[in-house]
């Protein structure tokens, strides 16, 4: 069964964006980003490919 999310569907706070652009210039990928900001993989890729930030594909 897919995880709950608590945030689901709530606006991006300035401090979350921050926390995505640091996180995602560190080199650190999707799965691991959106478990620090609490949001779901699909919500974190979506915000990154809105603001124009690569994420690292992790192998």
């Amino acid at each position: 069964m897919a995880e709950k999310f608590e945030r689901h569907r709530q606006p991006w706070k300035a401090d979350e964006i921050q926390k995505l652009h640091t996180l995602a210039g560190k080199g650190k990928g999707l799965k691991e980003i959106a478990k620090a900001l609490g949001r779901s993989e699909e919500s974190t890729k979506d915000r990154a490919k809105a603001d124009g930030i690569g994420i690292a594909k992790l192998r």
